[in-house]
């Protein structure tokens, strides 16, 4: 369809997961893009699998964290293809925010809390930061941040994670009214439950199974569900929307808390 030709994207946590469907998506419409990670031999691997497809790709070892490090991504953007267009901030910390450790708030280690938000948010504040710069030089352009469901509700585990994320979606919201009249647009995708790694990662099958009982669709989300609404988000067709949080969940979070139960109470 090549909807992005001539288009320079970086998509920060593209090793793997989302940020490598997106990575992918955003190359088969024609942009050429940056796959940015903190684990740089997965980043050259992308890159390979693109640009052996045809594509345009260059591998950038970044910590996202770090602002020194976030300024040379963005240049190694312009240097490489001439400008900077789409900015996709996906990187986030999971591990170090996994259930074991991202526990209540009476009992959560500052050091989880800290690194959440060093990387989900000021990791994403740095990105926009370096980018807008360079996107105001080309006129515009877009910039998609992946929140996510947990910052839209309450729940037993992960506060550090979700309300990293929150902060995400203000900050969404901000650069979006600040920007917006200079042609950039700025939205956030929230994401539902996303099996980009084995079903274990997510607390084994029978919990996906429990939570797959509460979305609307016959399925739970994968990597290129969220990378089908990047590539929207950052073409022209999607030019009057700015300021958004789209949530991309099966529609996991629209419904009355009691769904699942009465559906099975209702023999369906």
């Amino acid at each position: 369809m090549n909807r992005l030709t001539d288009r320079v994207a970086i998509v920060t946590g593209s090793g793997s997961g989302i940020g490598r469907a997106t990575a992918h998506a955003l190359a088969r419409e024609g942009a050429s893009v940056v796959i940015a990670d903190l684990d740089a031999e997965s980043a050259t691997t992308v890159a390979e699998e693109i640009t052996e497809t045809g594509g345009r790709a260059l591998a950038h070892r970044v910590d996202v964290s770090d602002e020194v490090g976030i300024r040379a991504m963005v240049e190694a953007a312009v240097d490489a293809f001439g400008g900077l267009d789409i900015l996709h901030n996906n990187a986030a910390a999971l591990g170090d925010t996994s259930p074991g450790r991202d526990v209540d708030v009476a009992s959560i280690d500052v050091e989880v809390w800290d690194r959440a938000m060093a990387v989900n948010l000021r990791g994403v504040m740095l990105g926009c930061k370096h980018a807008i710069p360079r996107l105001l030089e080309r006129g515009g352009g877009s910039i998609i941040n992946t929140s996510s469901g947990s910052a839209l509700r309450g729940d037993l585990t992960i506060p550090a994670y979700a309300v990293s994320k929150g902060g995400v979606n203000t900050l969404t919201l901000y650069v979006a009214a600040q920007y917006g009249k200079s042609g950039i647009r700025c939205n956030a995708i929230a994401p539902g439950l996303i099996l980009s790694h084995p079903v274990e990662r997510f607390g084994g099958a029978d919990y996906v199974a429990m939570l797959q009982e509460h979305h609307l669709t016959p399925r739970v989300g994968t990597p290129d569900d969220i990378a089908n609404a990047v590539v929207f988000l950052a073409s022209d067709e999607a030019s009057f929307i700015t300021g958004q949080i789209l949530s991309v969940d099966g529609g996991i979070l629209s419904h009355a808390p009691p769904y699942a139960d009465l559906r099975r109470l209702s023999g369906d």
